[in-house]
């Protein structure tokens, strides 16, 4: 089987050589889950520098403070004096972000990043299906951790040219679009519809795992120059592709399980060579195990158009657009919101601002488990995605109201904002895009994941590129303005899916009729319903 030792990952040929023997499905699952989970992790650590220096960058209004740390030593600390020896010209800013202009500057260089994540998706979702997922997902992480790490160069290089750093954030977007597209794909791969919603819920806590990551890497070198922040981070993502080169199988096959219809069955094993010609009554397995069969399991490559068609990928693509214009503008201002907002009648540090934001973050973990598991529990993935968009909108308001407080009110409201907030984006990046990926209509065809994936999340990455830019924007006439954006993001996001939600609510209704009216005969055996139509 020269062919598919050839697919096989290097690092898992080795340590099967080293072993002697087959790890078992349930074993490839967890290191499949692992793998994926520590990839975007990095991918998502490589995408909070930005947020964590904008106030180094641009950071007037400078406010002093003179108290003790609260409440953990220096891990939230009042600002005392801005950090020195960061810039240019120290406790002023860098030139050229540090004008009259300097926020929107910086909205720029966020939207420039995510212009180019979004329209590279498209492309990147049809190339996943076509291509092979461990090779090009192993580009995208070595060629993000490249042009990161270039950004943060510009400081060391003393570069105060405004297109050099636009120019580095969109090659960066442009590897970056090969993430997401490529390990939902591999997980649809690997793991069936039963309890996905619960499995990815859990698996796309690497979300904010890699914000958590990014922001307290950012943060810890911030006092060595601004540079380290994407220095850092970058050399992560860029040894993260070398172990998914090493280790990562995205497809059972490769390993030698069988599939049905594009699926890994849950009953499927491995055969050892020495054992495949002495078994005589497993030849449908065997003969699945053949690499010319599994080019034609795997099927063509789904075309964008055609995965468009496909029923609910307009409605949850465009929900996203908007879910994510509300996601990203936390996940890029919310530490210069903190550190520019009073809160307990003080203001935090900059590193202390980075910290305090990753507490968002960890709301987000408890949202996504949280809509995951329900969303499974009901069957209903529209009508959890769209309550808790509506749940956002009263969450949000009252953090910005009584968010300034005291910092206790402030985490709990910022906690609980991060659970409504990415909650539903959580969702539908991961078990609607992997049902949808998986759809009746396919036929069985298992070459559709990438490109719904990418459609919905580059879709979806339009929204989170305009909040950022438009934060920039309205943040200059006041917060109010940026929070009134956000409920309205979140109210839209909820109303795209109603038609689903009416759909998901019938479905249910006619299920519940339908287990209670189901008549059987004298012996027993269950006879169809019939339904009268003209109702």
């Amino acid at each position: 089987m020269p062919m598919m030792r050839e697919r096989i990952p290097p690092g898992i040929h080795l340590i099967r050589s080293l072993r002697g023997k087959e790890w078992s499905l349930t074993t490839y699952r967890y290191v499949v889950l692992l793998l994926t989970f520590i990839a975007y992790a990095c991918y998502h650590a490589s995408r909070k520098p930005t947020s964590i220096v904008k106030s180094i960058l641009d950071p007037e209004p400078v406010h002093r403070g003179l108290t003790h740390p609260w409440p953990v030593g220096e891990v939230f600390i009042k600002e005392t004096v801005m950090v020195s020896n960061l810039t240019a010209s120290p406790g002023k800013g860098w030139v050229p972000f540090n004008g009259k202009d300097g926020t929107a500057k910086l909205g720029e260089i966020d939207v420039a990043f995510l212009a180019f994540y979004s329209a590279g998706m498209y492309v990147a979702g049809h190339l996943g299906d076509t291509l092979d997922l461990r090779l090009f997902l192993t580009t995208g992480m070595i060629g993000s951790g490249i042009f990161v790490g270039l950004f943060g160069m510009g400081y060391f290089w003393n570069i105060h040219v405004f297109w050099f750093y636009l120019v580095m954030q969109m090659i960066a977007g442009l590897f970056q679009a090969t993430g997401w597209p490529s390990v939902v794909a591999v997980i649809g791969n690997w793991f069936g519809k039963r309890k996905r919603g619960l499995i990815m819920g859990v698996w796309n806590a690497h979300t904010s795992v890699g914000n958590i990551t990014g922001s307290l890497l950012a943060a810890s070198v911030l006092q060595h120059g601004w540079g380290w922040s994407f220095i850092l981070p970058g050399a992560c993502i860029f040894l993260g592709g070398i172990m998914v080169y090493l280790f990562l199988a995205a497809y059972p096959e490769d390993v030698g399980f069988a599939c049905t219809n594009g699926m890994v069955s849950s009953e499927a094993e491995v055969l050892p060579k020495d054992v495949q010609a002495q078994i005589s009554k497993g030849n449908d397995v065997e003969a699945e195990r053949k690499p010319d069969h599994v080019s034609r399991e795997r099927g063509a490559a789904v075309g964008i158009l055609e995965a468009f068609r496909i029923p609910g990928v307009i409605p949850f693509a465009l929900c996203l657009f908007f879910a994510k214009l509300v996601a990203y503008t936390f996940l890029y201002w919310l530490p210069f919101y903190l550190s520019q907002t009073e809160i307990g009648g003080e203001y935090v540090s900059v590193k202390s601002a980075g910290n305090l934001s990753t507490l968002f973050d960890v709301g987000g973990i408890v949202g996504g488990i949280l809509a995951g598991y329900i969303s499974d529990k009901l069957n209903a993935r529209a009508i959890t995605a769209a309550s808790f968009m509506y749940a956002a909108i009263p969450v949000l308001v009252l953090y910005r109201i009584y968010g300034g407080i005291s910092k206790t009110w402030n985490i709990m409201l910022m906690m609980l904002a991060g659970l409504f907030v990415n909650g539903p984006y959580a969702l539908i990046t991961t078990a609607v895009s992997a049902d949808l990926g998986t759809h009746k209509s396919l036929k069985g065809n298992s070459r559709a994941l990438a490109t719904v994936t990418a459609i919905i999340d580059g879709t979806g990455s339009v929204g989170a590129a305009l909040g950022p830019l438009l934060t920039g924007f309205i943040s200059t006439k006041g917060w109010d303005e940026v929070f009134f954006m956000l409920c309205v993001g979140a109210l839209i996001a909820g109303l795209l899916l109603s038609r689903l939600v009416f759909d998901e609510f019938c479905e249910r209704k006619s299920e519940r009729k339908s287990k209670q009216n189901v008549p059987t005969d004298v012996s027993g055996v269950t006879q169809p319903l019939l339904v009268d139509q003209s109702s």
